[in-house]
């Protein structure tokens, strides 16, 4: 391997591997659905009462936490289907 080419192993090791950092959708629309969120958020905020604005965003974070949840589960099916696949591909070589 070569000397600067990142050890992945190492960074697993001692923490510095985050991925979920390093995600950044390329989908066009991405950017501009996140906009229409957060448009909606402050119109919201600016429309209703803060106890209904407090509410709003316990569901919002709600989703956002078995969004999460649901990602990381993804996540790990995929990569075990990696790892079975790279088992299959090189036990029938």
């Amino acid at each position: 391997m070569k000397d600067n080419m990142p050890n992945l192993i190492e960074d697993l090791f001692y923490g510095n591997l985050r991925l979920d950092e390093s995600i950044h959708p390329e989908h066009a629309e991405y950017q501009k659905i996140n906009r229409r969120i957060s448009d909606f958020m402050q119109n919201y905020k600016i429309q209703h009462s803060e106890n209904e604005y407090d509410a709003l965003e316990g569901l919002v974070d709600l989703i956002g936490q078995s969004t999460s949840m649901y990602v990381e589960a993804a996540f790990e099916q995929g990569f075990r289907t990696g790892g079975r696949l790279m088992i299959e591909v090189l036990c029938r070589a």
